[in-house]
């Protein structure tokens, strides 16, 4: 009797298709924030943190285009920071931690 291996996973996410070394430098990025702040500082932010992070990623992306591509202080790729920026983002966005800006420009939260 010949069996098969099966897997149903064709609607989860793809995980393993992210680059590796990617995730290794984003995770450098990580760390070095952890012991410059304490580890997982950054998931106590605020309403007024988010432009912080925002401005951030702004900088490094600003620094990689004017061909910048190693972060002074950290020693690390831009792109491992502007990807680790990208993560924060996104977990404020999913918790309920963001801002948006008014015409007037004050930052205010979202409903």
């Amino acid at each position: 009797m010949s069996e098969t291996f099966m897997k149903n996973d064709t609607k989860k996410p793809a995980v393993e298709l992210i680059e590796g070394k990617f995730i290794l430098g984003v995770g450098s990025v990580l760390g070095f924030g952890a012991e410059k702040y304490g580890r997982d500082n950054w998931k106590r932010a605020t309403l007024e943190d988010v432009e912080r992070v925002k401005g951030a990623l702004l900088r490094h992306t600003v620094a990689l285009m004017d061909g910048e591509k190693i972060d002074p202080e950290s020693g690390l790729s831009h792109t491992y920071h502007i990807g680790c920026n990208a993560m924060f983002l996104d977990y404020f966005s999913r918790h309920g931690i963001e801002a948006t800006t008014r015409d007037d420009g004050a930052a205010n939260a979202m409903p």
